[in-house]
Parts: structure tokens; C-alpha cells; sequence
């Protein structure tokens, strides 16, 4: 069964968070992405709730966690500190964390702070940082397939789709990705109410504009970042990467390089899945999911 309560944080926002296990049980918490909410785990929290704490928030701008208005308060570090705030409101010593496309952006940044509490990482379908960034400068494909980031960051995007209508935007956004007459009608009426909220699509939008992702313009040559030339922490925890190889918006490429960066990496190619793996086929991800996080809590249990 799923509690819900909303989690005044010490970075300054409330966050609303779906709470599901035993709080007896290893401590998880799962990231949603863009433009979806703690529902993006639906299909995979009735799987693994017997063996683990799952701790499911919708992550600052979204839902019904507080929607700053201003892009500075979606810089990245904040995001990241959200997470461990949000371990910290539960008492939470050690966890795992789960993230799925803007949720694996700030667990893979989380990772690389190398902070104790965080003892595995799980993402699906979110690029590294560093191969996501050289990706949108060195591969054309790539950088055609993430042209909407640009377009999402123009100011008065959310004023367009509100003229739109928001039934529109839903279908335009998850057309590509999956077939979204196979979106229960309950889900869709979710994602509109969600986003329908006074501020509400300003703020999910504010996540792309606070971020310092470069995104060229189709045929243009520019230089990788300094950022980019210098040596790169590797991530050192436990790693377990979940891609939907059908997913037309972030490519298969993004796996390429990936062992140079993650000190013990495993890799989980779904061949049937799409981007939005977690509830496209959320047994194959939790499938994937169960022996790697009960492997941290095997690992963690005190010695008999």
C-alpha cells in the first residue's frame, strides 16, 4: 500500500513523496524524469515493495512537490542536494538510488559526489554527463534527436502549449516513444491534471533551462567544453545501467564509453522498450532491478 506526505526539505522546497515498504527494509528512492511524476514507477513498485523501502518523490517543479518559478532553482547541485535532504527528512542513513531520465541525470551527479550514504546506483534511460555532452557535439544523430531541448528552453514554450492544449503536448511528447493509445485513460487524465497546475509546466520546463547542457543547432561545429578536455571523476559505487534500445530520444550511443567511467558497471539492454522503460515494461525493469538493489542489502546486513 502507498503513503503519501508532503517532506519540507532543508534546500528550501516541499516535496509530495509516495512511500511504499517497510521502513524496516533497505531504503530506496526512485526519480521520476520529464514530464511525469513518483507514477512513472507504477509498474515497478507492486514488484519490489516486499523486500524495500521505496521512497518515490515528485521531484521539485513537478506534481505536487512546490514549482519554483525561477530557472536558478533548477541548477543541478540543487536538485542534487533535494536527494540527500530528502534522505536526511527520513532518517535515512544509507540508500540506493533509481533514476529514470531527468531522475538519472541527478543520480548520476549524486554518485559522482562520492557522498557515503549513496551505496548503488540504478539508472534507466538517462545519459552519463560526459557522454551525453560529447554525444551532442560529435554525433549528428544525437544532436538531431535532442533538438526539442532547445525548444523547450525558449521563453513562451509554455505559453504555446498552453494554447495548444495540453492533450496536445501529451501526444506530440509520448507519440514518439510509445503508443499512446495503450496509456490508460485514468494515467492520461494524471499527466493532465499534473501539468494543468497554475506555474505547473513553467516549472517541469525550468529543468532544461537551468541546466548548462550544450545543444548545437544542426550543422554547426563548435568545440567540446572545457569541462569536457579535463579528467573526469569515475563513478565508484555499484552501477547498473537499463536501456530501452527503441528510445528515440536518447540513442543506444549513450552506452558507448560507459565502462571507462564506472568503476563496476552492469548493463541491461531491453530490445522491446522505448524510453519510457519504467512503466513500458516495468517487469523487465524490475526483473533487472531486484537481484542488483538486494545485492547492496546482502552486502549491508549485519553478520548473523
Amino acid at each position: 500500500m502507498t503513503e503519501f506526505r508532503r517532506v519540507p526539505l532543508s534546500t528550501g522546497v516541499t516535496l509530495n513523496v509516495a512511500l511504499a515498504g517497510d521502513r524496516a527494509n533497505p531504503a530506496v528512492i526512485l526519480l521520476h524524469g520529464f514530464p511525469e511524476s513518483h507514477r512513472t514507477w507504477r509498474e515497478v513498485t507492486p514488484r519490489l515493495q516486499r523486500e524495500f523501502f521505496l521512497v518515490m518523490p515528485d521531484q521539485r517543479g513537478f506534481a505536487g512537490s512546490d514549482l519554483p518559478q525561477d530557472a536558478d532553482d533548477y541548477k543541478t547541485d540543487l536538485l542534487i542536494d533535494d536527494i540527500f535532504a530528502l534522505a536526511d527528512a527520513f532518517g535515512v542513513t544509507s540508500f540506493a538510488l533509481v533514476g529514470h531520465d531527468w531522475g538519472g541525470a541527478i543520480a548520476w551527479g549524486a554518485a559522482l559526489r562520492g557522498d557515503p550514504r549513496l551505496t548503488r546506483l540504478a539508472i534507466v534511460n538517462a545519459p552519463h554527463p560526459v557522454i551525453f555532452q560529447k554525444s551532442l557535439i560529435e554525433s549528428e544523430e544525437q544532436r538531431a534527436a535532442s533538438q526539442y531541448i532547445t525548444a523547450f528552453r525558449a521563453p513562451g514554450f509554455e505559453t504555446m502549449v498552453e494554447s495548444q492544449g495540453f492533450d496536445w503536448f501529451f501526444d506530440t511528447t509520448f507519440a514518439r516513444h510509445v503508443d499512446v493509445t495503450t496509456v490508460p485513460a485514468a494515467e492520461r487524465q494524471q499527466y493532465l491534471a499534473d501539468w494543468s497546475q497554475p506555474g505547473a509546466f513553467n516549472a517541469m520546463l525550468n529543468w532544461y533551462r537551468g541546466s548548462k547542457v550544450v545543444v548545437p543547432p544542426p550543422g554547426v561545429t563548435i568545440p567540446l567544453p572545457d569541462w569536457l578536455l579535463r579528467a573526469f571523476p569515475k563513478v565508484k559505487i555499484s552501477t547498473l545501467v537499463i536501456w530501452g534500445m527503441k528510445d528515440a530520444a536518447l540513442l543506444p550511443l549513450q552506452l558507448d564509453g560507459l565502462e571507462e567511467l564506472v568503476e563496476d558497471l552492469s548493463i541491461e539492454r531491453l530490445p522491446d522498450a522505448g524510453h519510457f522503460a519504467p512503466w513500458e515494461a516495468g517487469a523487465e525493469v524490475a526483473a533487472a532491478l531486484e537481484p542488483f538493489l538486494a545485492a547492496d542489502a546482502d552486502a549491508t546486513a549485519p553478520a548473523a
